[in-house]
């Protein structure tokens, strides 16, 4: 892990627990919502890291109302909640990885998953949401497509991505090398 990386996820914690952050509206009247980028080849660090966090929010903000949805998981009991998931398996087995992405175009519409999400989410009890599993879950889930339709489903409570990529402000690049141009109204976390 390289120094950067350190001192941006040292950032973290202390930008959870700020006034600013809690107070839930972002710049211009915008719902918040925060992407941390990193590089996909820190995955496992970032992961451990995430898991701190959260320890550390129960700890020393008992009250604070959090909810983590780990994409990847919605996305397989979400599949396994409409007997899809083994069926998936066998179709990808048996033609190809194109013909599952097919196949799943449907079931997985970001606006239903966009939806499963904030039902499990519960946003209207919570006082930030955490999503990780981005890249886990790509090409099936496009993370723009997923975020601007969130933008009508979370109301008021911050909503934090942790990407395996870049966000420069106004684009993604996922794995640092699948560049999404769809300008997001997401703000950097930390710097």
């Amino acid at each position: 892990m390289n120094e950067l990386l350190k001192e941006r996820l040292n950032k973290i914690l202390p930008r959870l627990e700020s006034k600013e952050f809690l107070e839930k509206f972002g710049q211009g009247g915008d719902i918040d919502f925060y992407i941390f980028d990193y590089p996909p080849e820190d995955e496992l660090v970032v992961r451990e890291h995430i898991k701190v966090i959260l320890a550390q929010l129960a700890k020393k903000q008992p009250a604070l109302r959090v909810r983590h949805i780990n994409l990847f998981e919605l996305i397989v009991n979400y599949l396994k909640e409409r007997n899809l998931l083994e069926r998936a398996f066998t179709l990808q087995q048996q033609k190809g990885d194109e013909a599952l992405k097919k196949a799943l175009a449907a079931p997985l519409n970001e606006i239903k998953v966009a939806q499963a999400f904030v039902d499990e989410a519960q946003p209207e009890d919570a006082d930030m949401v955490i999503m990780t599993g981005v890249g886990s879950v790509w090409p099936l889930i496009r993370s723009h497509t997923l975020l601007n339709n969130l933008h009508a489903l979370m109301g008021v409570t911050p909503l934090v991505m942790f990407y395996p990529g870049v966000y420069d402000g106004q684009g993604l690049n996922l794995f640092g090398c699948l560049e999404d141009r769809n300008y997001y109204r997401a703000f950097r976390l930390v710097v």
